[in-house]
């Protein structure tokens, strides 16, 4: 159970997805103009995570190493579509729109195929299972963030709601792609800034996790040897 949640803790800060391990970044620029976008695509996914994680692990000794990936990508599509479903019928008509494609897109989405392989694939379904939850609330966490940010010095408001009264012209930077790239890069280097400074309080040499090296994930199938 401590392996668990820890497993689950990781994937919020020190392995997030979009702040340490940039992935998911279409969607985190796309959908990101404001909080409720975030928090409806990063609920998405953290659904999709943690059905597609868990069926991935108890399917583990059952599929050929040769196939995973395809094996992974109908487990991910089942869960997507599934999603896709509930939120057609469930969810605001206005929050369903402004997501649009990017559900569906949910399949190929790196962050989802590459908790799987790299991961479930490896796990059982209690440890999958935490992993795809924490990478999704981790996912979510970050999107509703930028989405805050963006928001906020596009129009003065958080969640619709109006903070700054007399702001009445939109500043339209923050709300485009470009400005989504500034606000993310910002975020990226004072993360990077205040671990640096944080290893050289403690005396010792800053060094990325060796954990988050782009060959951990196996996705490529990397011929080591070459």
């Amino acid at each position: 159970m401590k392996t668990a949640i820890s497993d689950l803790v990781r994937g919020i800060w020190r392995e997030n997805p979009v702040l340490v391990l940039l992935l998911g970044t279409c969607p985190t620029m796309a959908l990101t103009t404001n909080a409720v976008n975030g928090v409806g695509m990063g609920l998405a996914v953290t659904c999709v995570l943690l059905g597609s994680n868990t069926v991935s692990s108890l399917m583990r000794n059952l599929v050929p190493e040769k196939i995973h990936i395809p094996v992974y990508i109908v487990v991910i599509a089942t869960f997507v579509t599934i999603i896709d479903l509930l939120m057609k019928a469930y969810a605001p008509a206005e929050l369903y729109e402004a997501l649009g494609i990017f559900i569906p897109l949910i399949v190929v989405n790196c962050i989802v195929l590459g908790r799987a392989e790299a991961f479930a694939s490896k796990h059982g379904p209690l440890r999958s299972a935490a992993d795809g939850v924490g990478m999704g609330l981790g996912f979510t966490v970050a999107l509703v963030m930028i989405g805050c940010i963006r928001e906020f010095l596009t129009s003065g408001s958080v969640f619709s709601v109006k903070l700054i009264e007399c702001w009445t012209t939109d500043f339209l930077l923050p709300s485009s792609p470009a400005g989504a790239f500034i606000i993310v890069g910002s975020i990226l280097g004072i993360r990077n800034y205040l671990a640096h400074r944080a290893a050289v309080k403690s005396g010792r040499e800053y060094e990325n996790p060796p954990e988050l090296d782009c060959r951990h994930c196996a996705i490529c199938k990397i011929d080591r040897n070459r």
